[in-house]
């Protein structure tokens, strides 16, 4: 594992033991195309980082917001864990730079890329639990996520484009919208997405991006406008 990785860990009071849960939270897989031998990427790692990430966030906003309803809660949490606020984090971290990348993917700006770079995050603290259990993994989180978002739990998180969206059309049609791929084009390791939102099989608006929640939330905003205008 590299010496600067572990650096950063031990700001955090994170101390690896096992360090082969690192090296595969920083290998993508479109790395795996140019390498031999048995390799994982971080993908696994990753959907176990998803939910301890929800699991902690979940947590600390239930005690800290005893009053919030449900759906505020769940707002609150899918606004904090959302792929552009992993990425911002990722990118604080500089987790980045340690990628194990395909030339290509490397060529393409993958170290740079929000959903990669989310994805890295999610990853690490998969590893993170593996390796040293809830506890360490809740303290990191909450010391490199959480400071970020102070404000957003005491007044309530803004609401995106699919909330106010969620409200319109419940209040003009009494139903929500619904998401749909209508396209996906670019590599395994680079898809991108294009997603169109419909009411009553009405199409309102058409979004694009390099995940599914970055396109349903343009496609929302469009959708948003149409109603509006």
């Amino acid at each position: 594992m590299d010496d600067e990785i572990n650096l950063i860990l031990n700001r955090y009071s994170v101390n690896p033991q096992n360090t082969n849960y690192y090296s595969t939270a920083f290998t993508h897989r479109s790395y795996l195309n140019e390498v031999r031998g048995r390799m994982e990427s971080n993908e696994r790692m990753e959907f176990l980082g998803d939910s301890v990430l929800s699991l902690v966030i979940s947590t600390y906003l239930y005690k800290h917001q005893p009053h919030s309803p449900e759906g505020e809660l769940t707002h609150t949490r899918a606004y904090i864990v959302k792929t552009e606020s992993l990425a911002k984090v990722a990118q604080s971290l500089n987790l980045g730079n340690f990628l194990r990348l395909s030339r290509g993917e490397e060529i393409s700006g993958g170290r740079n890329n929000p959903q990669l770079l989310a994805n890295t995050y999610e990853a690490l603290v998969g590893a993170i639990y593996l390796d040293l259990g809830l506890e360490q993994t809740r303290s990191f989180i909450l010391q490199t996520l959480l400071p970020t978002f102070e404000e957003d739990i005491k007044k309530g998180a803004p609401k995106d484009n699919k909330s106010q969206l969620q409200e319109v059309t419940q209040s003009k049609f009494q139903i929500s919208p619904r998401y749909k791929v209508l396209e996906t084009f670019g590599p395994d390791h680079a898809k991108h997405f294009k997603i169109g939102v419909f009411v009553d099989d009405k199409l309102l608006g058409i979004g694009e991006g390099s995940s599914k929640q970055q396109a349903e939330e343009e496609a929302a905003k469009k959708a948003l406008t149409a109603l509006t205008e």
